[in-house]
């Protein structure tokens, strides 16, 4: 369940220079306190885990130096985030990874981000790709070579806290699995309040996900894609065929599975349909984080892609009917580089519900349109990369920043030998709707 993110960045004249980075990592972990806590298992496991300070954290464990071969092609750099991504996180240490990756084209480098959902609740702790970033290409802070670990309780001290939490909670052993049941829920009952809205999703959700290809039994080893789009086009068909930025996408979503799935010679009729999981941020006292999850079914059945728009766009609707989201404006005016955090909650709200309700998980998360910076070098792009479900083999995010639209495909590695398809087929269904105006 590892959230990450590939960005790449035009690196400076004089190449990288990895011990600046480092201290800047080291100075902006004063603002991300937990990324110096572990995991600390209650013996007997008579509560859950607790974070307690790393004793001996060691920065140079977490931020990792490697470079891609010759000639540092895209290809190259997706295998690297793949293998990255794939392997598990040493659980005796701090739940995350940053690797600095030197040898792309043009002298670029690219950064690559590792963390643990658990370690993202957008409250307490943000993910680490949004307090790095800064407005200008300045120097940087100082390392906060004042931080010292507090002393972490022993087993007696694990198990005298256990207890006390059972006093005052008796029911806190049973709460992870009744945590999606209650997610589930808590999801039904702030969906749709109005009649149309209520029936919409109340039919959408009472039936199991349609079958398809990209439910499947998943190994460990995965694949990753990125794709790059202009917002400008996206904007343009918002203002000639209705909807928002955020339907566009999905859309397009729609109309590059829909093209896949033909490819694979996938059996379809007019009704035919994928159904996602949109993650959405919302106004609502109790939303963690101020994140929902909605389940529209996607009509990769349908031909037009104008339609497939339209119906989209519906759904949303009926989705937040009488729900308060966030403004894409808003969203962007959150301090740092949001959509690391947004992405990280919608993954920890999609493994709080049940696979079968749905075939994929969708997240797109709006980004600031001005460059930003990493210790002086400029942010070119920004692809998320969002976690497999049991039982899933794509999770697709998107996310806008600097006048472009960034895709980040992630698959199960045996299930999605095609996902370059699945990308080229993205950049298609975009141009089909261009078309269409």
């Amino acid at each position: 369940m590892h959230i990450g993110g590939l960005a790449i960045f035009d690196s400076p004249a004089s190449g990288v220079d990895i011990d600046a980075l480092i201290e800047h990592v080291d100075a902006r972990l004063r603002l991300v306190p937990r990324y110096r806590q572990r995991i600390r298992d209650v013996p007997g496991n008579l509560a859950l885990p607790v974070w307690a300070d790393d004793e001996h954290f060691d920065l140079a464990h977490h931020v990792r130096r490697s470079a891609l071969p010759r000639p540092g092609s895209t290809d190259q750099l997706h295998e690297l985030v793949a293998r990255v991504l794939s392997r598990p996180l040493d659980r005796r240490r701090p739940l995350w990874e940053l690797y600095v990756v030197e040898g792309l084209t043009d002298g670029r480098f690219a950064i690559v981000t590792k963390t643990h959902q658990a370690l993202v609740d957008g409250i307490s702790a943000i993910e680490l790709g949004e307090v790095l970033y800064d407005d200008e290409a300045g120097p940087g802070e100082r390392p906060d070579s004042d931080w010292q670990p507090r002393r972490g309780p022993g087993d007696i001290g694990l198990l005298t806290e256990a207890a006390g939490e059972l006093v005052q909670r008796p029911n806190a052993l049973v709460d992870v699995a009744r945590r999606s049941a209650l997610d589930v829920g808590r999801t039904l009952g702030r969906l749709g309040s109005t009649a149309l809205g209520a029936l919409h999703v109340a039919q959408t959700v009472a039936r199991s996900a349609p079958h398809s290809p990209l439910n499947v039994e998943i190994g460990v080893a995965r694949r990753f894609e990125t794709v790059s789009t202009d917002l400008k086009s996206f904007r343009e068909i918002r203002q000639a065929l209705g909807g928002d930025v955020n339907d566009v996408v999905i859309a397009v979503i729609t109309g590059g599975l829909r093209t896949w799935l033909q490819a694979r010679g996938e059996p379809m009729t007019t009704r035919s349909s994928i159904r996602a999981l949109v993650p959405v941020s919302v106004n609502h006292p109790d939303s963690p984080g101020q994140v929902s999850s909605f389940v529209i079914d996607l009509p990769t059945g349908e031909g037009s892609a104008v339609m497939r728009l339209h119906q989209v766009s519906y759904a949303m609707r009926a989705n937040l009917e009488n729900q308060r989201a966030v403004s894409a404006e808003r969203l962007v005016g959150l301090a740092g580089f949001a959509p690391p955090t947004l992405h990280a909650l919608a993954a920890r709200v999609a493994s709080g519900l049940s696979s079968r309700v749905f075939n994929l998980v969708v997240t797109n998360v709006p980004g600031p349109q001005q460059p930003r910076y990493l210790a002086g070098s400029r942010l070119l792009e920004a692809y998320p990369v969002s976690p497999l479900a049991q039982g899933q083999a794509l999770s697709i995010g998107a996310t806008s920043y600097n006048g472009r639209v960034y895709f980040g495909l992630y698959g199960d590695r045996d299930a999605m030998t095609d996902l370059d398809v699945l990308g080229s087929c993205i950049v298609d269904a975009l141009e089909e709707l261009r078309q269409a105006l």
